[in-house]
């Protein structure tokens, strides 16, 4: 007796672990596609566009002369400037004027030192500007602290009053600010021709304490509460952890302090009359009449080299510390 076998279905084959389905192989890729380019990474040039090689053409184009533009526009007065000082009268006044000094001669700088004693002039500027900031640190270090994390009692209206000075003039406030200078109330002190007269005014500045503020709001308030558990005080708790982990916005206050007492004119005119008490632009107006126009503008250019060589050292503290405390997490 003979059986017949019928074939039946072929078996399945089981799929390698590995192997998957080609649909959701082709999803899959465009996820990762749509995650590169979402909404965190758009901009005015779609990153689609940069793929292609006329795309990336056009892009570095018209950033190299965007860039390019740019940094022509504020390099240029620096130049002319440093240029201008190696030229001799005659080519300054010459029409049209020549981009290239005749014969390059440093010597100009050296008449300049000596005949406008800059020497003087800039250990002077030294002086009021190291103070403004130490006086600076101080007042609004104190003041931005204490309404960040002591919240003492009408701690936001005082806030709201120091930043709407900031809405009113700087020449309105001149007059009145001159007054209390040459007639301190109470005291009867008069701190003209004195350090004093630029110290003080620069100690009380609404934007470094809004400033300080913001960052010191984004210190975690736990880390203070254990340090009072152990028994520090307030003052322990600003010299000890604070302090330390402000450096960036410190830096930044510091380097505004600094260079906005450098380069003030008007406030040091009114205040330093007399010739050896005056800061570097105040002593090279004053004498300016007497001298050839390439001395003087020698003299501009050592008056901003110690500026240009702090915002080129600290350029990065700048910026960090701007952007420090702006987020949270």
């Amino acid at each position: 007796m003979s059986v017949t076998l019928q074939p039946g279905p072929p078996a399945a084959v089981p799929l390698p672990e590995t192997a998957e389905p080609e649909p959701a192989r082709r999803t899959r890729a465009k996820r990762r596609r749509d995650r590169a380019f979402s909404a965190e990474t758009r901009s005015l040039v779609s990153p689609m566009s940069l793929l292609t090689w006329h795309g990336r053409l056009i892009y570095w184009t018209v950033l190299v002369v965007v860039i390019t533009g740019f940094t022509l526009v504020f390099v240029f007065p620096l130049y002319w400037m440093v240029t201008g000082a190696m030229k001799t009268p005659e080519e300054l006044a010459q029409i049209p004027p020549s981009f290239f000094p005749m014969s390059i001669d440093f010597g100009v700088y050296a008449d300049a030192w000596e005949q406008l004693e800059l020497g003087l002039f800039l250990r002077n500027t030294a002086v009021y500007a190291g103070g403004a900031w130490l006086f600076t640190l101080a007042v609004d270090v104190t003041a931005a602290y204490a309404l960040s994390k002591l919240r003492p009692m009408f701690g936001k209206p005082i806030l709201a009053l120091m930043l709407a000075t900031l809405m009113i003039p700087p020449m309105v406030l001149l007059l009145p600010t001159y007054l209390v200078a040459k007639d301190v109330p109470i005291f009867g002190w008069d701190l003209l021709n004195t350090p004093w007269a630029i110290w003080l005014p620069a100690a009380a500045n609404g934007f470094f304490i809004f400033l300080l503020k913001r960052f010191f709001d984004s210190i975690p308030r736990e880390l203070l509460e254990a340090a009072e558990i152990d028994g520090a005080s307030p003052m322990r708790i600003l010299w000890s952890i604070v302090l330390p982990v402000s450096r960036p916005i410190l830096g930044v206050v510091s380097i505004l302090s600094v260079v906005t007492a450098w380069k003030d004119f008007v406030w040091p005119l009114l205040v330093l009359p007399e010739t050896e008490k005056m800061s570097i632009s105040i002593g090279i107006a004053s004498l300016s009449a007497q001298l050839p126009q390439n001395v003087l503008i020698a003299s501009l250019v050592i008056a901003s080299i110690p500026t240009i060589l702090v915002f080129f050292v600290f350029q990065r503290s700048i910026m960090a510390g701007l952007t420090a405390g702006s987020l949270k997490g």
